[in-house]
């Protein structure tokens, strides 16, 4: 049988940032790979359309089974395969092209909200056998997280690929940059996701 291919994406720093856990993630699998599984990487840029338009372009250029997109939640101490993504841009910060927006929609021809197809509560079984915290979370927010994956659930509404998204908390090494909030290693992260990778490709 033929390996399945799965789309793995992470983003870049993000507001003054120098590090991005969901980017480094990715790195590591990548260049170490998961037997048996077709592997594509990207790292995206954090800014509105640019990035939501890069996955598209990579969905279909690639045509995998499974996407699963990583990004960055600071305040979170698990790993949080998210189950709802909402047809909203509304953030306090601008990204990384300087665009803020506030109360937009993202696509006005799209539903309100799409639910992930990641078998997500699988995926949480999976990562918490291995002593590492996780949990299903509601929403991505309204940020560039949510907006990728409101497009990628949108695109892909008549397919049979299996799409969503997983928040990770912040790595050690951002500790001075946000003092006080919780962290995870980022050797825990990288089993979490290949956890949810190898429970996804066995859907």
């Amino acid at each position: 049988m033929a390996s399945k291919k799965v789309l793995l994406t992470g983003f870049e720093p993000f507001a003054g940032a120098s590090f991005n856990p969901s980017g480094a993630v990715v790195q590591e699998i990548a260049e170490h790979g998961i037997d048996g599984i077709e592997i594509v990487t990207a790292i995206l840029p954090v800014e509105y359309k640019r990035s939501a338009e890069i996955l598209i372009n990579l969905i279909e250029t690639h045509q995998p089974s499974v996407v699963i997109s990583l990004g960055q939640a600071e305040g979170r101490d698990f790993i949080g395969p998210e189950q709802v993504a909402i047809n909203l841009a509304d953030a306090r910060i601008a990204d990384n092209a300087g665009v803020k927006l506030e109360n937009q929609p993202i696509n006005t021809a799209a539903a309100d909200a799409y639910f992930s197809s990641l078998p997500i509560r699988a995926i949480v079984d999976a990562i918490s056998a291995l002593g590492i915290s996780a949990k299903i979370s509601l929403s991505a927010g309204a940020f560039i997280c949510n907006e990728i994956f409101f497009t990628a659930q949108s695109f892909l509404q008549e397919s049979t690929v299996i799409s969503g998204f997983i928040h990770l908390p912040l790595a050690p090494n951002q500790s001075s940059e946000f003092p006080g909030v919780p962290t995870m290693p980022i050797e825990d992260q990288v089993k979490a996701i290949r956890a949810a990778i190898k429970v996804s490709t066995d859907v």
